[in-house]
């Protein structure tokens, strides 16, 4: 199984005067665009979405629909788990994909450092060995699901990605 391991794109800034709860934090018009180029990226390597899950938060779920479009992905299909949010569980998350086994290719939009943990606990970890920017992706290959055991395909920038679409 593929899995994809997707940070939110730029969001307004926890300072701003005008910024939401953190449940509600939206992306920038800049977070927006750049993270509708790193989802052009990501397709221009050849990937495909057999499912998407999300972070209930309002950025993941907005870079998890900016995904969609570009995979041709129904926006309504999009999975919301609160497996994703800051401080789940990562092998939680794990015993979850397990009863995924008709997908291959899993995509998960979330936030930092929590995609990091799940990155570190796929591959036996105890500490991160990532550390993704905002609209920074990361490839493992699940060998196994519960307890995992991956393998590190390749993480990128969300400046490598853009460069990747065009």
């Amino acid at each position: 199984m593929q899995l994809y391991i997707v940070r939110h794109g730029i969001a307004i800034d926890r300072e701003d005067p005008k910024c939401p709860s953190d449940p509600e934090r939206y992306l920038t018009e800049e977070g927006v665009e750049k993270t509708r180029q790193v989802a052009k990226g990501v397709a221009a390597l050849g990937a495909t979405a057999d499912l998407l899950l999300s972070s209930p938060y309002v950025r993941a779920m907005q870079t998890a629909e900016i995904f969609a479009k570009e995979f041709d992905y129904a926006k309504q299909k999009i999975r919301r788990t609160d497996l994703l949010l800051p401080g789940a569980e990562p092998s939680l998350l794990f015993r979850e994909l397990v009863r995924e086994k008709q997908a291959s290719s899993i995509f998960l939009f979330g936030h930092a450092p929590q995609l990091d943990d799940i990155i570190a606990t796929a591959l036996g970890s105890k500490r991160h060995i990532s550390s993704l920017k905002k609209a920074g992706v990361g490839l493992i290959e699940l060998k196994r699901l519960s307890p995992p055991i991956a393998e590190l395909v390749w993480l990128a920038t969300p400046k490598l990605l853009r460069r990747s679409g065009k």
